[in-house]
């Protein structure tokens, strides 16, 4: 049973490249490329087969309807997303069409379709890094999905051309989708908390949204996109997102399995995926430019261009409709990128800090509107991270401390806390310029409730490196993290699940009268 095989040596390899520091993706694919190197001495079978590809296929839809219901599509429509993606995308084809056409003795046309397919990100890739570090809706993680989905409307419209299809006539039906939203969401409320749940996103994202934009000739993959997109402003949005997360993940193993599956690449192959990660920098340093050019601060600029620099899945399936035989060879190229795209977003903040002093003096002096410097005032509790803990804490505290302020990434999050009373303004507790703007007079105590244990270890360095000597506390899941934490400057920082215990241990005693239980010795 060849998938048994499959199975284990991706557990095996993803688990060993764990274990150094890298994403386990990386491993699946080292994981395919073993197989294929092993069934050509061996009797192991590595062929991919129609179930490996129907189960990566469905990996690809429930990632991207994940991603869709942590996306805001007003975010989408702004300048340095459509701006950056078109510039980007014609800037690439014209210089890389010609270097290709000289470097490998190919014709215009060829030159031209693999500049194209080389001027794509990995939405899967992107999405999956951003979504680890949970930085999906901070103001880069929303550039950089916006800038992929402006480029897998470019794939599409690529792919039709090639193919010499158009969508239908029946595809105009998808403007009048707005109207299922009230629809929507009454299924999401009747559906439950369990397997009703999981089953509403498999059709929504596999179903309605897959199948039902190949049936108009659309593509499966914005279908799934435009459906979680649809869903995104729900209270729920983010349950159903978490219900679905373990069947997306094992799926999207059999994504990464596939590509190193599809066979071992020739020399003339592994010569043209060498060149092209050479060449990956320069895809990075333009998004960097150009989103500079666009106002963009050098950090959001940073980070969006490192989770963009990489070649995308979508160039194989441009590839496999209009250059069959660069398949392989654009296989390798993507799964290369990977490797050293993956490993470099890891410590993307980290790089960003020891870079800063070189590259930022290249970003504009005219701010983004959502990047904005600002100043404390008389603030004096500063709560970083408005999620469930900050909210909770920031609603707590604010009848006894009227002087309390409230910071988050995410600009839509901002907003709902300003409509429902609260102060809360939009920064990035992780951008290094935020803190060389940050104006702090009056300050006396900060919490620090972000997800990230990253944004926590910065923030409590950067509190004590600017000389505040107030008092901060912060929340963690884990014992090593809040050492860590401690190291870092905090004060304190406490264990979330055993202060809920301690928490719902007082509201016992406080509602119900129960006194300390007297302990009597034996005689």
């Amino acid at each position: 049973m060849p998938e048994a095989i499959w199975i284990s040596f991706a557990f095996v390899i993803g688990l060993l490249v764990k274990g150094i520091g890298l994403p386990p993706l990386v491993g699946y694919l080292a994981a395919g490329f073993v197989l294929s190197g092993l069934a050509a001495n061996t009797s192991i079978t590595a062929e991919p087969t129609d179930v490996l590809a129907h189960i990566a296929h469905l990996g690809v839809l429930l990632l991207l309807f994940t991603v869709g219901l942590k996306l805001k599509l007003r975010s989408i429509v702004s300048p340095e997303v459509i701006g950056g993606s078109l510039l980007h995308f014609a800037i690439t084809c014209v210089v890389f069409a010609p270097g290709l056409y000289l470097l490998f003795d190919l014709d215009w046309t060829t030159a031209l379709m693999l500049a194209i397919a080389l001027s794509f990100s990995s939405t899967v890739l992107a999405a999956k890094v951003l979504e680890s570090k949970r930085e999906l809706r901070a103001f880069h993680g929303r550039v950089a999905i916006g800038i992929l989905i402006m480029q897998d409307l470019i794939a599409l419209v690529v792919m039709s051309l090639a193919a010499g299809k158009t969508p239908s006539e029946w595809a105009l039906i998808v403007f009048g989708l707005p109207l299922l939203r009230p629809l929507l969401y009454k299924l999401l409320d009747a559906s439950g908390h369990d397997e009703l749940l999981v089953l509403l996103g498999l059709l929504l994202a596999l179903v309605v949204g897959g199948l039902g934009f190949e049936a108009v000739g659309l593509s499966s993959e914005l279908g799934a996109l435009v459906f979680g997109a649809m869903l995104a402003n729900h209270p729920r949005s983010q349950e159903l997102a978490k219900s679905l997360w373990s069947v997306k993940e094992i799926f999207l193993v059999g994504f990464f399995l596939q590509i190193g599956i599809g066979g071992l690449p020739d020399q003339q192959a592994l010569i043209f995926a060498v060149v092209a990660a050479l060449l990956l920098p320069l895809k990075g340093i333009l998004f960097y430019f150009l989103l500079l050019g666009f106002r963009l601060r050098a950090r959001s600029s940073f980070l969006t261009s490192l989770s963009l620099t990489n070649y995308s899945e979508f160039g194989l399936i441009v590839a496999s409709i209009a250059l069959p035989e660069w398949l392989i060879p654009l296989a390798i190229t993507v799964s290369l990128s990977f490797v050293i795209s993956a490993p470099l977003n890891r410590f993307a903040h980290s790089l960003f800090e020891k870079l800063a002093p070189r590259i930022v003096r290249f970003e504009s002096k005219k701010r983004h509107p959502d990047e904005q410097p600002i100043s404390l005032g008389d603030t004096r509790v500063l709560v970083m991270g408005m999620g469930r803990t900050g909210t909770a804490t920031y609603d707590w505290l604010q009848p006894h401390e009227p002087k309390i302020m409230g910071l988050d990434s995410d600009p839509a999050k901002m907003e709902k806390h300003q409509q429902e009373g609260r102060n809360v303004v939009f920064a990035d507790a992780e951008d290094n310029t935020f803190w060389q703007g940050l104006h702090m007079p009056a300050l006396q105590s900060v919490v620090l409730a972000m997800n990230d244990i990253e944004g926590k270890l910065i923030a409590a360095r950067m509190l004590r490196k600017l000389g505040f000597e107030g008092y901060i506390v912060a929340h963690t899941m884990y014992a090593d993290e809040a050492e860590k934490i401690r190291i870092a400057g905090a004060d304190e920082a406490y264990l979330t699940m055993s202060e809920t215990g301690v928490a719902l241990a007082s509201h016992l005693m406080d509602k119900s009268g129960l006194q300390t239980a007297q302990v009597r010795n034996p005689v």
